[in-house]
């Protein structure tokens, strides 16, 4: 049996980020414009704060999307799309 190297095709490693139950909602409502974390928990009802946050995070860590500190008042946090 052949040792096969980890796969380096970008297509896999996008399905391998994307793994999970809010992680492609996500991705697919950041195809639109930016978001803020309220309008996540508007859009995906059946979620909580904590498995958003927690999938925010990995999308961050992963290069997906960046996360922006919007300062206003009161200061706000907006996640978009890296290019």
């Amino acid at each position: 049996m052949e040792n096969h190297k980890e796969e380096t095709c970008p297509a896999s490693a996008l399905l391998k980020s994307l793994s999970g139950k809010w992680k492609p909602e996500i991705f697919r409502l950041a195809l639109n414009s930016s978001l803020r974390f309220s309008l996540l928990l508007k859009e995906l009802p059946n979620s909580n704060k904590q498995s958003i946050t927690i999938a925010l995070r990995d999308l961050v860590n992963e290069g997906l999307l960046e996360r922006i500190i919007v300062k206003e008042k009161p200061i706000n946090v907006e996640y978009r799309l890296t290019e």
